[in-house]
């Protein structure tokens, strides 16, 4: 179970789609004087070297952050950027000295520099693998956060359940498993629905693969059932970049493509994140899209 590690992936395809979403929800929450309580149920080590071994063997960067920090060079489509991804690259930005891009932010450090001025909110990381939540630690003890960032060794889909409702009564939680066990998915949503029994005005981001797997098809449907029985509204976002289907290469070897699309679920989204999907999903296929399959959907609903 401790196989994956997302260093392998930091930067790809998926990351655009789910921190892009992230930071616009969470710099719509922060905007209220309130203390805010954020949940991040899978914090991964929080900090990546796109440089270093692991983003190297994947190069999976070259076809998300990195291919759009590319196209919005040199795509006159792109020249005048969307505000969630002007947003996003910036925020990525604002972790590299130079423009090389060699450091990518996870979750967990994007929210903590959005919350960094306002000494109310909360953050909690829950990491159960061994190596990334001793590496997430460390990073996180750089940030001299004292009490505001807690990093917990525990199953994230379980430990979040004693903080639900928070003293606060406002809430972010992420959910981005690697999916890597056929039980994360049910987990997912068993999660979902449990939160909103204990806290159902709670903001939930749930990012998913979108792959040839009933399981992972199953995830947006069901979180479409929670949310609606709920009366709670929801948007529903997927990027997809290529094709999924296999292919020979010239050496005539099947060729796997990898991740082709994953999606965004969140429920009591801000009314904000609609209009602003409109306009940069559209960019993230420009920029990302490898071969005619490239596309996005966005639907919503409830209240």
């Amino acid at each position: 179970m401790f196989s994956y590690r997302h260093a392998f992936h930091a930067g790809n395809h998926a990351d655009v789609l789910k921190h892009s979403i992230l930071l616009a929800v969470l710099r719509y929450m922060a905007q209220k004087e309130a203390p805010l309580m954020v949940f991040d149920t899978h914090a991964g080590a929080g900090l990546y070297r796109l440089d270093g071994d692991y983003a190297n063997t994947s190069g999976e960067a070259s076809e998300g952050y990195l291919r759009l920090c590319h196209s919005v060079a040199n795509k006159p489509a792109l020249k005048t950027l969307a505000p969630l991804l002007q947003d996003y690259l910036e925020m990525v930005e604002s972790f590299n000295t130079t423009t090389n891009h060699k450091v990518y932010p996870g979750s967990p450090f994007l929210v903590q520099r959005v919350l960094q001025e306002r000494d109310r909110d909360k953050l909690k990381l829950f990491e159960i693998h061994p190596t990334d939540s001793k590496t997430l630690a460390a990073n996180i003890a750089q940030l001299e956060a004292g009490r505001q960032v807690t990093v917990l060794r525990e199953d994230g889909f379980e430990g979040v359940r004693k903080f639900l409702p928070p003293p606060s009564r406002r809430a972010l939680l992420l959910c981005d498993p690697s999916y890597e066990m056929k039980s994360d998915y049910a987990r997912v949503v068993e999660m979902v629905g449990d939160a909103l029994h204990r806290f159902s005005t709670g903001t939930y981001a749930v990012w998913y693969p979108i792959i040839p797997r009933p399981e992972a098809h199953d995830v947006p449907k069901k979180l479409k059932t929670l949310a609606n029985k709920a009366g709670k509204g929801w948007i529903s976002a997927t990027l997809t970049i290529k094709s999924s289907k296999l292919r020979q290469d010239e050496e005539g070897k099947t060729v796997r493509p990898g991740l082709p699309a994953s999606g965004m679920f969140i429920i009591n989204p801000p009314y904000t994140l609609k209009p602003a999907l409109q306009l940069a999903l559209p960019q993230m296929v420009t920029a990302l899209g490898q071969d005619s399959n490239a596309g996005f959907t966005l639907e919503h609903g409830g209240s």
